[in-house]
């Protein structure tokens, strides 16, 4: 499957995997559409998911979260987002109510007022005692390993993140799955089998994180993809989806993009659509800078000045919370 460089941007596996301009982290293709009549998860694999138990490999309230997040509400707009000239400009200006930058902290990114930091445990790397006891600081919710399904990103299988999966749980925050790169939905795929694990084990999981990028360029077409994926991913998991990168790409013996105009429609729209599923509690846009490796799909460049696709973006309303 082909795969490209997200231009200025690296994931440290080894320490904290913290962000840093100039270089390379991936992105992938998404999925076929995956079929109407994926399985759902059953009730009680969910309660497991979310509650923890006595079959949990560390105590039960580890497992818990230390405190009941407040409500993370629906259809909340956030970014990704790395360091760059007018970075602080520009995140205010997007209207973003939350953010998170690939690592546990975001160094040279001041949050503006209401916008909430979430970290994010990149790798196996990043499951350190230190990594760990600082995560806990920067608020209540926690993203799990960035695409473990690829090589070029995390690469961990199932087994050995379920392996360091109780010491996420240990810090007590409100945890969101892996977030692979395709297959999200499919029956047998990485998190399929993942969440199957954590279930057989008591372990918890609060939300779903999922990636995707689209190669249908007609607006209509792309939002309605996008929509019957996550409707997919909900009707398996039925817990929360926080979709935490999408964008139009098409992938292929080149890579190439919408023209603005097309990149800016599907913002409007998928945004629309997405406050409309209220299972979707949060999104997040790749990414808040734009650069021209990533071609229509960023939203600020240096200086804080919006690209077509930024101002549709500044436009958005947010859903009903930030969480």
């Amino acid at each position: 499957m082909l795969r490209r460089s997200k231009v200025a941007v690296a994931a440290t596996v080894a320490g904290c995997a913290a962000a840093a301009t100039g270089a390379g982290l991936v992105i992938h293709p998404r999925a076929a559409s995956p079929a109407a009549s994926a399985a759902s998860a059953t009730s009680s694999q969910i309660a497991v998911l979310t509650a923890g138990g006595p079959g949990s490999a560390a105590p039960a309230s580890q497992h818990r979260p230390r405190q009941q997040p407040a409500p993370a509400g629906h259809g909340a707009k956030g970014v990704s987002v790395w360091a760059f000239r007018g970075v602080g400009n520009a995140l205010a200006r997007s209207g973003a109510s939350w953010f998170y930058t690939w690592a546990p902290d975001h160094p040279g990114i001041a949050s503006p007022p209401g916008v909430q930091f979430v970290p994010m445990i990149w790798g196996a790397g990043s499951v350190t005692a230190a990594t760990l006891r600082q995560v806990r600081h920067e608020g209540h919710y926690l993203l799990g390993f960035n695409e473990p399904d690829m090589s070029g990103q995390s690469n961990l299988t199932v087994s050995r993140a379920l392996r360091l999966w109780p010491r996420l749980m240990a810090t007590g925050m409100s945890l969101g799955s892996p977030a692979v790169a395709i297959d999200a939905a499919t029956r047998g795929g990485w998190l399929d089998r993942f969440m199957r694990g954590a279930a057989a084990r008591r372990y918890r999981v609060n939300f779903i994180a999922v990636h995707w990028y689209g190669a249908d360029f007609a607006t209509g077409q792309a939002v309605r993809q996008l929509q019957q994926y996550l409707q997919a991913i909900h009707a398996r998991y039925r817990l929360p989806i926080w979709l935490t990168e999408f964008a139009l790409i098409r992938f292929g013996a080149s890579v190439s993009f919408p023209s603005p105009r097309q990149q800016a429609a599907f913002v409007t729209a998928a945004a629309s659509m997405l406050r409309r599923l209220r299972f979707v509690q949060r999104y997040a846009w790749f990414a808040l800078p734009a650069t021209s490796g990533d071609g229509t799909a960023g939203l600020f460049r240096g200086g804080a000045l919006p690209t077509a696709a930024g101002r549709a973006f500044e436009a958005v309303r947010s859903g009903s919370g930030s969480g």
